[in-house]
């Protein structure tokens, strides 16, 4: 089995290929120009976003796009150890999926000039205020080295991604617990081999 992914240094494609890192694998990288999108990268994904890869399997091609989705799906074919134990389970997937929504949310809504103006607002578009993110997620991990306690998973690579982008790029506040986590990732080989020329 092999994978294509498709691949841009200034894209999210660089969260995916921390994650063929850390589960192993080296894919095939189909390398896109923003103006000159390839029309294989369309055909799999006609919204043309990256990250997006194909598994070439045994039974076909499986096409998956979404970061998130891309890191629990490698972790699932590839490296088991990194997806949840039973008790883990309901801190993984809370935190990947608040990492895709309500991070991601705030603070691109935050960088592009808008947040909410009251608590109706707030309460409409589903996460809260960016405040109220921020304080979440620092509250997880002034008691949590990962998202799942002491141990490494493939939940990090995502959520640490928002976390990592976050501080340096000054869309997130640098407080003192995530810049502690940050500083645990970064510390790992798949990071430092694939992240550490994130531009700044």
């Amino acid at each position: 089995m092999s994978y294509t992914l498709f691949f841009n240094p200034m894209s999210r494609a660089l969260i995916a290929k921390w994650a063929f890192a850390e589960v192993g694998v080296e894919p095939e990288l189909a390398m896109v120009e923003w103006e000159n999108k390839p029309a294989a990268l369309l055909e799999a994904n006609p919204m043309g976003k990256l990250p997006t890869i194909i598994h070439h399997a045994e039974g076909g091609d499986r096409v998956v796009s979404e970061a998130a989705a891309i890191c629990h799906y490698l972790a699932e074919m590839e490296a088991p150890d990194l997806l949840p134990r039973e008790e883990e389970k309901a801190d993984y997937f809370r935190w990947l999926f608040f990492a895709a929504g309500p991070i991601e949310a705030a603070v691109t809504n935050r960088s592009m000039g808008w947040e909410p103006q009251d608590t109706r607002q707030e309460g409409t578009v589903g996460f809260g205020s960016y405040t109220r993110v921020l304080d979440t997620l620092d509250g997880w991990f002034q008691s949590h080295d990962h998202v799942c306690g002491d141990r490494f998973t493939m939940a990090d690579v995502y959520v640490g991604s928002a976390v990592d982008w976050g501080i340096t790029f000054g869309t997130m506040e640098p407080r003192d617990s995530l810049k502690a986590y940050q500083a645990r990732l970064q510390s790992r080989k798949a990071y430092a081999d694939n992240m550490g020329a994130i531009p700044s």
